[in-house]
């Protein structure tokens, strides 16, 4: 069953310019908006006939004329951390990390189109507890790709949530690589993407990532990205699970004790996953401690995936800094997922890894399904 849009801007109407959430470059259309009706006065008042809706709508009309498309539907996948290891903290606070991070199918679906005003751009999303203005990274990305490049365009965005936020999967980050590569498809690609990848650090640390090609050996703060080919079998089936509380990252690394963390070298757990494939000895993060420490519920729902899917995963491990538990080898949750009223409000999806060509953006896996609770029949197509 699809999510239902809540639109935020009066009168936007998205017109479908895609299937399956493929990246979509449909021909010039007029944008269409609702007429607004007329209102009269009473007799004895004087009459006062105003559209506002003819105005904007000849100003759409001036801009598909002015460019080659106006509109460009994109999927914006989320990422899973394979091994994250903690190996510094730095003198600017932050800490240095090295982690194999890849892509995987969940991901959102992000429609753009070319705005007529030229000052602002608008977002609208379908889930509650977004934020719409300059504090989402949506809109930080299409500021900083005017900055760098002098570009004029504004944008109408509307952002289908699918990937939970809070969750350990970069899905912010990604919405931000997808707004600064379409920014840049809008203006004829005047970056290239080793610039978007170089400016994108400026916003946050795990943005970068995305201009790999899905599947890279990132240090420093994140920033830092080796893209490397593909470690894993693309059709390796996994299942993401999240409960309803969230762990907040800043809450975790305070939390972290360095001298508790593993001593392994990051290099050998790459080599091994490389040589090897996917185990529970590899799959090491050094954000798990702090993380139940913060939310010991997390701690027990990878205990009881871990005892409840033994022959099922090859792997239970979370990602990033939490609160996502991701079990490697089967797409299905545990049966107590369902069974349990502790779990009613559990998120849940099944995944696999997935990587991007040469030149193009990441496309979605039609399979990919996610839903939060079987009682609630929330599954996206």
């Amino acid at each position: 069953m699809a999510s239902s849009y809540v639109l935020c801007n009066n009168n936007l109407f998205f017109p479908p310019s895609s299937k399956n959430g493929h990246l979509s470059i449909t021909p010039p259309t007029k944008l269409q908006f609702q007429r607004t009706p007329f209102v009269k006065a009473s007799k004895k008042q004087l009459e006062i006939v105003y559209d506002p809706d003819e105005r904007l709508n000849k100003l759409a009309d001036e801009v598909d004329k002015e460019t080659p498309f106006s509109r460009l539907t994109l999927f914006s996948p989320c990422k899973i951390n394979v091994f994250l290891r903690i190996t510094n903290k730095r003198g600017d606070g932050y800490h240095d990390l090295a982690s194999l991070f890849h892509t995987v199918s969940l991901g959102d679906i992000i429609k753009f189109s070319l705005s007529p005003s030229k000052t602002k751009d608008r977002l609208s999303t379908n889930v509650s507890g977004v934020p719409l203005d300059d504090r989402n990274l949506i809109i930080k990305a299409l500021n900083l790709y005017r900055k760098k490049t002098g570009s004029s365009n504004f944008f109408w965005v509307h952002l289908d949530k699918k990937v939970p936020t809070g969750a350990g999967l970069g899905g912010g980050s990604s919405n931000a690589a997808t707004a600064l590569w379409a920014a840049n498809q809008f203006s004829g690609c005047v970056a290239t993407e080793k610039e978007l990848q170089e400016w994108s650090s400026e916003i946050g640390s795990d943005i970068p990532f995305f201009f790999s090609h899905g599947a890279a050996y990132c240090t420093g703060r994140g920033e830092a990205v080796q893209d490397i080919s593909p470690p894993l079998p693309l059709d390796i089936p996994m299942v993401l699970i999240k409960p309803k509380e969230a762990c907040s990252t800043a809450e975790v690394y305070k939390c972290l004790r360095l001298d508790q963390t593993s001593k392994v070298d990051p290099l050998t757990l790459l080599e091994k996953i490389s040589r090897n494939g996917i185990s529970q000895d590899v799959c090491i993060n050094d954000l798990e401690p702090p993380a139940f420490e913060v939310l010991p519920s997390l701690k027990r729902l990878k205990q009881r995936v871990t005892l409840a899917g033994r022959g099922q995963y090859d792997a239970v491990f979370m990602s990033g800094s939490g609160s996502t538990i991701v079990g490697i080898g089967s797409p299905d949750p545990p049966q107590f997922v369902y069974d349990e009223d502790d779990y009613c409000d559990v998120f849940f999806s099944e995944a696999n890894f997935i990587n991007r060509e040469e030149n193009e953006w990441y496309k979605e896996l039609i399979s990919t399904t996610a839903c939060q609770h079987p009682e609630a029949l929330q599954t996206f197509e």
